[in-house]
């Protein structure tokens, strides 16, 4: 693609340049990132005109990885997966691959049941944070944002996401991971946000979490560094 190709992705005032991402990564110590969980982790989106077709997962390690020869990249994330399936079929390769940054995105495959057990979802979530930090990775976490007004048939759904946002909140809070709110962010209010299937965000809405995800991991590296 020209630049002039993806010149709606440079204009978008909620979106960094890798340059930028770059930048405000630049002494963060981490060197081998994984990802693990759903769709959500897999990366799955529909392009969007303008955009960089890349996703989420693969923007964060580019602007991780950047300079550094040595980096690794793992991501496990499988489209469907349940909470406890990704704990049961996934922990354990990432614990193997020793990475120092986990992202974990799982549990909105659990509420398509017509009783989620969401407190199953918290503890197999805190399962997984607890086993991650035990080998002294950090973790970054982000809420799943409030599309239910600009798409009104997913609403049936609201509450639901509502309270898993908050267990996520809670394993976070509890070990101590970065948490990237997504949930009122000004993105969810765009008509071009969402993929075909009304689940996953499109490529515009990546670029936008990862954005956020890259300003979190910032201010976590200088909170470190005691700037």
């Amino acid at each position: 693609m020209t630049t002039h190709d993806l010149q709606r992705e440079a204009d978008d005032p909620l979106v960094l340049s890798h340059e930028d991402s770059v930048r405000l990564l630049r002494g963060a110590p981490w060197q081998r990132l994984a990802v693990l969980g759903d769709s959500f982790a897999q990366g799955l989106g529909d392009p969007s005109p303008g955009y960089a077709q890349v996703p989420w997962p693969e923007r964060i390690s580019a602007a991780l990885g950047s300079g550094k020869p040595g980096f690794g990249y793992l991501n496990t994330g499988v489209m469907g997966k349940r909470t406890s399936e990704v704990r049961a079929e996934q922990l354990e390769q990432v614990l193997a691959f020793r990475p120092d940054l986990v992202n974990v995105a799982a549990g909105g495959n659990d509420l398509f049941d017509s009783e989620p057990d969401l407190d199953g979802v918290e503890s197999d979530l805190d399962a997984i944070y607890a086993a991650l930090r035990a080998q002294g990775a950090d973790i970054f976490a982000f809420t799943v944002a409030n599309v239910f007004d600009t798409v009104p048939e997913l609403a049936v759904f609201s509450d639901r996401m509502a309270a898993l946002n908050d267990r996520i909140r809670a394993v976070a809070r509890r070990h101590g991971a970065v948490l990237i709110e997504m949930w009122e962010h000004p993105v969810r209010l765009r008509p071009n946000l969402m993929s075909a299937d009304g689940i996953h965000f499109t490529i515009e809405g990546h670029a936008a979490l990862a954005a956020e995800i890259v300003k979190a991991l910032s201010t976590r590296i200088n909170d470190r560094a005691g700037t």
